[in-house]
């Protein structure tokens, strides 16, 4: 059976939402003149997108197991490029943790610990390794196994990082709550997506 793909698909997907992801920031900072306020605003909207984009690609398999239609189709069929927007979408992040830290090294000192640092680079460092063997020539390098073993794990740990950089918030502001509410949701249908049905032997890059 062939399958209906249409023009929101693959690199174009990805290009299309990097873009506007960094429209969006610049626009964010700009309404601040690019000032310390604009750029920690800039930090939260790219913690929410990245959050938006990291539960698209890790629920996509699990989702179109238990639910197969069009959309579970189409989001389980560009989960490589839904991650690698959600990378995207981290490095511009980073960028603008940077960009607070020279602007406001007292502020950034005040906000940041040695564990948000070896965690969050720990995090970094997944979601580089996750995205250089996001194409199927550094897949077929790694092979099929260690592929899936990577992005399982690699998966889980950003899974549980958001659920601590947003836990952590709520005693202060308790809406931040409702950013757990996907994660658990994405927790919840993995684990009955594996139990659904077993783990295949061999993972396909994307």
């Amino acid at each position: 059976m062939t399958t209906r793909r249409n023009w929101f698909e693959g690199w174009r997907l990805f290009g299309l939402l990097t873009l506007t992801l960094i429209g969006l920031s610049i626009w964010i900072a700009a309404m601040r003149q690019f000032e310390v306020e604009g750029v920690r605003m800039v930090i939260r909207f790219t913690a929410r997108t990245s959050l938006l984009l990291f539960c698209l690609a890790f629920s996509a398999a699990a989702l179109a197991r238990l639910w197969p239609g069009a959309w579970t189709h189409w989001q389980r069929r560009n989960r490589r490029y839904l991650g690698v927007t959600f990378a995207a979408s981290h490095a511009i992040h980073a960028v603008a943790i940077t960009a607070f830290a020279m602007l406001d090294p007292a502020g950034f000192a005040a906000a940041t610990s040695i564990v948000s640092y070896i965690f969050g680079g720990i995090g970094y460092l997944v979601i580089i390794a996750l995205t250089a063997t996001s194409f199927d020539r550094t897949a077929a390098l790694l092979g099929s196994r260690a592929w899936r073993r990577l992005h399982l794990i690699g998966g889980y740990y950003l899974l549980l990082q958001f659920m601590v950089s947003f836990g952590k918030r709520i005693p202060e502001m308790p809406l931040y709550a409702l950013f757990l509410v996907p994660l658990a949701a994405v927790f919840a249908l993995r684990m009955i997506g594996m139990v659904a049905r077993p783990a295949p032997r061999e993972a396909q890059a994307g």
